[in-house]
This record gives structure tokens, C-alpha cells and sequence, in this order.
């Protein structure tokens, strides 16, 4: 966890699928049901996936609901030094 503007945040790092298609390339995540998106190349498909996650994530937690810790999910490691 690292503070940012006096209020702590939590990194989680997901499990993302891409597939490539006629299109371009699909992606979702696995343990976040519903959350999926495309893009026409590789690297729009993970820019694409990231906002997917982080709206995923802020409607849930407005919501009031728990994000947890699913079972494919792992904090990202703290970076500071102390």
C-alpha cells in the first residue's frame, strides 16, 4: 500500500486474457465477471483492459461492494524504502 493525497491505495495486479480475432484483439478478466474490451492492436487492447479494470473496480467499491482478494489476485509489493 502507498499514500497518495493522504489517503492510502491499493495496487492489485489481475490476471488479463487477449485474444486476437478478425477485428483486432478481445480482452477480459477472469475474476472480474462483465469486465471485458477490444482494441485493434495489442497495446490498445491493455490500454483498453486497464480503464476497464479501474471503472470495474470504482463501481464496485461506490457500490459499497468488497473488491478482496480473489484467488488469482496478488498485491503489487511495496517499492518504498524505509
Amino acid at each position: 500500500m502507498y499514500t497518495s493525497h493522504n489517503r492510502q491505495v491499493r495496487v492489485y495486479r489481475f490476471p488479463v486474457v487477449i485474444e486476437s480475432d478478425s477485428d483486432g484483439f478481445f480482452a477480459y478478466c477472469p475474476d472480474l465477471q462483465g469486465c471485458y474490451t477490444q482494441g485493434r492492436t495489442f497495446d490498445e487492447a491493455i490500454a483498453n483492459m486497464r480503464d476497464a479494470v479501474r471503472l470495474h473496480l470504482e463501481d464496485r467499491l461506490s457500490r459499497g461492494e468488497p473488491i478482496g482478494l480473489l484467488k488469482s489476485v496478488r498485491p503489487r509489493p511495496s517499492t518504498s524504502s524505509g
